[in-house]
């Protein structure tokens, strides 16, 4: 390195360069989607700690997944808030790295739960009779906490790997967060290393999980087929298209953004695709549980009797 090259310490993110008027009123409509997921997630949570008769794998996986939305939401959302009421829009570098390591860890956990809580429903639907045998709460735990584990560790690498890299500017990321992709750009260095080790990452969480959750799917709808009963199949389908529905938007997502060619998005395109699946996914997960699920309506109409009482 040479002598005119100076260590970042702090980091400008410049967000979505709108009007300020136009800030405020982001603020005010981002704050309150962010304020809904916490509050869909955390009632998800609620319902199914207190309820008893959700005290299934099930819907230990589905608290699993709200605690993960919560997160996986205010990893980046508080922070983009701040800055959008504000006129200093900076991140010290230490916090900026931590929001990158938070982001990704939350992000694969999200992803190896969505597997988890496919092959739950596969083994419920498609072999039901051993299902408690198979789905015990010591393999609930194990398969969740295998989750969060991996998940945390593959967030090191990549930071590790980020760690060995000089930073000297520029001092500018064009997003509303420290996404992993603009910081290698603060890098004056080769970061090949860096992109293929992403890139490799992506493949390993997302295709590798979808194909699994997709082979699972054929499968449980082969099952749901040969349900004699029309209340078990209609049941069936219900849980399940709750589910499928989850998996699109959040692989969906992710793989135009991490796998599409780069040129086939321009960088605000790319900013609106994270902050799809870094806010509206989080809500949106929790809505799609409880519309389209009977047992959740179910215990909320419980608890609001027992209120009323």
């Amino acid at each position: 390195m040479g002598s005119n090259q100076t260590w970042i310490t702090e980091v400008i993110l410049l967000g979505f360069q709108v009007d300020p008027e136009l800030e405020i009123f982001l603020f005010g409509f981002f704050l309150l989607f962010y304020s809904l997921t916490l509050m869909g997630n955390g009632v998800i949570l609620g319902l199914i700690c207190l309820d008893s008769r959700l005290h299934t794998p099930m819907y230990f996986f589905l608290s699993n997944l709200a605690i993960v939305d919560m997160s996986y939401a205010s990893s980046t959302v508080p922070k983009m808030l701040a800055n959008l009421v504000t006129q200093k829009k900076t991140i010290s570098f230490a916090p900026c790295i931590l929001q990158t390591f938070l982001y990704l860890a939350f992000a694969v956990t999200e992803c190896m739960s969505l597997v988890v809580m496919s092959y739950d429903r596969y083994v419920a639907i498609c072999h039901p009779l051993h299902y408690s045998v198979i789905m015990s709460w010591r393999v609930c735990t194990v398969l969740a906490a295998a989750s969060w584990i991996f998940s945390f560790l593959l967030a090191l690498v990549h930071i590790t790997l980020i760690l060995r890299l000089p930073f000297c500017g520029p001092q500018k990321i064009n997003h509303f967060f420290c996404q992993i992709t603009s910081v290698f750009k603060l890098a004056c260095a080769d970061t090949r290393l860096n992109q293929i080790v992403l890139f490799v990452g992506s493949v390993l969480v997302l295709v590798g999980p979808l194909s699994l959750v997709l082979v699972s799917y054929t499968r449980i709808l082969v099952a749901i087929l040969r349900i004699q009963s029309g209340e078990g199949r209609r049941k069936a389908f219900s849980t399940c298209s709750s589910h499928l529905c989850v998996v699109g938007l959040f692989f969906g997502s992710a793989i135009i953004m991490y796998l599409a060619p780069k040129s086939s998005h321009s960088q605000e395109q790319r900013k609106i695709l994270s902050l799809f699946y870094s806010l509206f996914n989080p809500l949106l997960n929790p809505l799609i549980y409880s519309l389209r699920n009977a047992e959740v309506k179910g215990a909320l109409r419980r608890l609001g009797k027992k209120r009323a009482l």
